[in-house]
């Protein structure tokens, strides 16, 4: 089954459009855990049990489980286990780099780690990404206009010429393009910027969008969603990771991690309810 497909099973089965951010800080788990990083896997565990109905994906940070070095990647792949594909799980790693390097990842992640899907930049083009879509079963998500306030530094340069546009406009319409021969692709667009967020919508009408940055980095949720969805209400994975996985930090904190997620995914809902 194609990634799309799984996707949408899950947004349907779960009537979510939400994406839990599975990025492990030791320092801020409950304490009755300890502080080891064995933790790791009882805190995403938990985490995972209390959301696993409310998600349509899952999308683990790989810097947060390098920061553990080899125990912090045995948890990581241990997670990837303990999801066993019940929703997608979203990798992100921000990959791309010449072919055969790039071979040697994709073969780590959708092989090794078996993840549904990673993250990747464009800045080298198709071949620094081809080894990961020649996986058809998986899917590679590119950025295209990231929630950082830094985006702006490279991806809103103007474009001289017929090509008169906006960097980032540029790389949704090579990523339509990708598309259209490999079938798997789709997009990483911030929040933070719901007007580009439509324009891409406009460019690439059909493909999935993952959008970070509500919650702590200040995206507007409602207008996100307005702008994000495609013309069945769904088509975008709206990531959450300190709003939900930290929304307590006591023993309780995985009943107040799904609270956080319903309240979430219900927001969204609303919108779509009414748009």
């Amino acid at each position: 089954m194609r990634f799309a497909n799984r996707l949408k099973a899950a947004t349907a089965r779960n009537n979510s459009l939400l994406c839990v951010g599975l990025d492990p800080d030791i320092r801020r788990f409950p304490k009755h855990l300890g502080s080891d990083p064995s933790a790791i896997v009882a805190f995403n565990r938990q985490i995972i049990d209390a959301t696993i109905d409310l998600a349509c994906c899952y999308k683990p940070n790989l810097g947060f489980y390098m920061a553990y070095g080899a125990a912090g990647l045995e948890a990581l792949a241990e997670t990837c286990t303990i999801i066993d594909h019940q929703v997608p799980v979203l990798l992100d790693a921000k990959v791309g780099d010449i072919n055969t390097t790039s071979e040697a990842y994709a073969r780590g992640y959708f092989e090794e780690l078996d993840v549904d899907a990673v993250t990747a930049h464009p800045y080298m083009g198709l071949d620094g990404i081809e080894p990961f879509l020649k996986y058809e079963d998986r899917a590679v998500f590119i950025l295209v206009k990231t929630s950082n306030p830094g985006s702006k530094d490279v991806q809103d340069l103007e474009l001289a010429g017929a090509e008169a546009r906006p960097l980032y406009e540029h790389v949704a319409a090579q990523v339509h393009e990708w598309n259209a021969r490999y079938g798997n692709c789709g997009l990483v667009v911030g929040a933070t910027w719901p007007g580009e967020l439509a324009a891409i919508r406009q460019i690439c009408p059909d493909l999935p969008i993952l959008i970070p940055g509500v919650g702590t980095q200040g995206g507007d949720l409602e207008a996100a969603v307005q702008a994000g969805v495609d013309t069945q209400g769904a088509g975008i994975l709206v990531n959450s990771s300190r709003g939900i996985i930290y929304a307590g930090n006591g023993e309780d904190f995985a009943r107040a991690a799904r609270r956080a997620a319903m309240a979430l995914r219900d927001r969204m809902n609303a919108v779509r309810t009414n748009a």
